[in-house]
């Protein structure tokens, strides 16, 4: 697109029904370094021609790290505090 933007168009076989079609429409935009779905349509085509619109789906995240927690001090001594 002139700003940047990539728009893209996929076509992917139905998963319960092959013969049918599902078409993922998407605008992707660059930012920090990192491609973000600024927009996305997705659509399903029955084998006999009729269309409808897919329910939104929310982006993919990044993996979330995770938290490492120190240990309790009671963890630690274990029974040497109840000496």
């Amino acid at each position: 697109m002139p700003n940047g933007d990539f728009l893209t168009l996929s076509i992917w076989p139905g998963k319960k029904d092959p013969s049918a079609e599902v078409l993922t429409i998407q605008v992707r935009h660059l930012e920090d370094e990192e491609w973000i779905t600024m927009g996305r349509l997705a659509i399903y085509r029955t084998p006999d021609g009729g269309y409808s619109q897919l329910p939104d789906r929310p982006p993919p995240t990044k993996e979330k790290e995770t938290e490492i927690s120190s240990p309790k001090e009671e963890d630690l001594l274990g029974d040497a505090l109840s000496d």
